[in-house]
């Protein structure tokens, strides 16, 4: 039984991602340009580039807390550039 009030479902299937609400004043939210996207990722990815290199000398060093946290980094930084790709 979906329950409008819930938060967990609706009638719209609750699947849905849903707009955040806007206040008072406020514009919808309107995509980034392509140039801009992509500019973002560019930089994503050489941040990501930079945690990848921390993490394999870290790793070669005998530091491994530190080489598994930078390429946590590396991944999050990278996952994160391609979002601003795919969504803007």
């Amino acid at each position: 039984m979906n329950d409008p009030e819930s938060p967990a479902g609706g009638s719209d299937g609750g699947d849905v991602p849903r707009e955040p609400a806007l206040g008072p004043g406020e514009a919808p939210r309107e995509p980034r340009p392509m140039i801009e996207r992509i500019g973002l990722a560019a930089i994503a990815l050489v941040l990501a580039v930079l945690f990848g290199g921390v993490s394999a000398a870290s790793w070669v060093g005998g530091e491994p807390f530190l080489a598994i946290m930078a390429g946590i980094g590396c991944l999050m930084t990278a996952w994160v550039g391609a979002l601003t790709l795919v969504r803007g």
